[in-house]
């Protein structure tokens, strides 16, 4: 059974700490909450997580393993998705999915990206560029890769953002079914989401 473990994690970002002694531990069929103001550290702690982002001390584990200095199995088994959401305008839906799927080192067969995007209820625009999308749209197309992923551990970045509220219901059913598969999830949100889950776990960054 696969556990992510954090120990005495500390974040400094220009002069300033963000946070320190952070610790915690996430099992398969958990949720983590990550709250806190805009500017305490949330999204750098998710970046941190992701091994996009060097901590000034402490050690994130995998099974066991560093992550920080380079763990190839925990890349394949972690999805990070930004608030930014990642996307190619000049790519269309399908090419977009198709990038991730490959960046994640799996393949996707054209009906599961066609299953995705219905997922996500952007089946009509499956070759349309995403530049031409709006938000709320870009939002649902980067989380489309939700429904793609076989990573054991999500790690999400306000992804609740910018959807309207069937989407925000879309997601959290899909959040909660990741969860009973035995799967584990991270989340920054300043939304309240009710999501099922073996175990749930609230981590306050305060500033």
């Amino acid at each position: 059974m696969s556990q992510l473990t954090v120990n005495n994690l500390a974040c400094v970002r220009g002069d300033r700490l963000l946070f320190k002694n952070m610790s915690f531990a996430l099992s398969a069929g958990e949720l983590l909450y990550v709250r806190g103001e805009n500017g305490a550290g949330k999204s750098s702690l998710l970046r941190i997580l992701s091994g996009m982002l060097i901590p000034e001390q402490g050690s994130v584990l995998w099974d066991g393993r560093d992550v920080i200095n380079g763990n190839e199995q925990y890349r394949l088994d972690s999805l990070f998705i930004s608030h930014l959401n990642g996307l190619k305008d000049d790519l269309t839906l399908v090419e977009n999915l198709r990038f991730s799927s490959y960046l994640a080192t799996q393949s996707s067969q054209a009906s599961q990206i066609s299953d995705a995007l219905g997922a996500v209820k952007l089946e009509a625009y499956a070759h349309e560029r995403v530049g031409s999308l709006s938000q709320g749209q870009r939002r649902r197309i980067s989380l489309a890769r939700l429904w793609l992923s076989r990573a054991r551990l999500w790690l999400l970045d306000e992804p609740f953002s910018a959807l309207d509220v069937a989407s925000v219901d879309l997601l959290a059913k899909r959040l909660q079914q990741h969860l009973q598969d035995g799967g584990m999830a991270i989340l920054t949100t300043h939304q309240h989401v009710d999501i099922q889950a073996a175990v749930v776990h609230e981590l306050k960054i305060a500033r």
